[in-house]
């Protein structure tokens, strides 16, 4: 039964848009799970032959890229100030961070922040409340966009190679595995923020 429904979910027209809303709300709100979403899909693709695997990553890429250029405008055009979680002493010492980091070498913090959820609000906001320039940022956050969408895919896809016979075990694993991953880097990050860290 739960092979049928996730066969269903593979072949749904609805497939690639939810997957498209999933990862630009996850934008936003860590809470969505837009890692999940694209590493279970692509390896409802390997195991079912659909959404071609090419669509779930350029979907991913592009609903990625969206959602940061989104955060990167609301903070360039509101700033990140006016919220009460923005205040938050962890929010504030990541943008300080960010800060920090964006004006030395911003081409890796927004690859490293694209892969950890809360990090990348945090960059995102913080790289329009401080006017970096949109046409190199946002490229890079393109190019982000991209990477990250191709290695959530593979998760999925190889775990799903892996145990070609057993779908359900392979869309759980592939989630589970970007899960820890996602955690991992934000247990990395969370002590590299800590206040006075450089």
């Amino acid at each position: 039964m739960i092979d049928d429904l996730l066969a269903a979910v593979a072949t749904s027209p609805w497939a690639l848009p939810l997957l498209f809303a999933l990862v630009f709300g996850d934008a936003f709100l860590v809470v969505i799970p837009g890692e999940a979403a694209v590493t279970a899909l692509a390896a409802l693709s390997v195991v079912h032959g659909q959404p071609p695997i090419a669509a779930v990553v350029a979907v991913a890429a592009i609903a990625a890229f969206s959602g940061d250029a989104a955060c990167y405008t609301i903070g360039r055009t509101i700033g990140v100030d006016r919220w009460r979680w923005s205040r938050a002493p962890r929010v504030v010492s990541m943008r300080a961070w960010a800060k920090r980091r964006l004006a030395r070498s911003t081409a890796a913090v927004v690859f490293t922040a694209r892969f950890i959820p809360f990090a990348r609000i945090a960059v995102n906001l913080t790289a329009g409340a401080e006017r970096l320039p949109a046409p190199r940022y946002l490229g890079l956050c393109a190019l982000a966009a991209c990477a990250w969408a191709v290695y959530q895919s593979f998760i999925g896809a190889a775990i799903a190679r892996l145990l070609p016979a057993y779908p359900v075990a392979a869309v759980l694993i592939s989630i589970a595995i970007a899960l820890l991953v996602g955690w991992a880097l934000d247990a990395v990050l969370t002590r590299r923020f800590a206040p006075g860290t450089r």
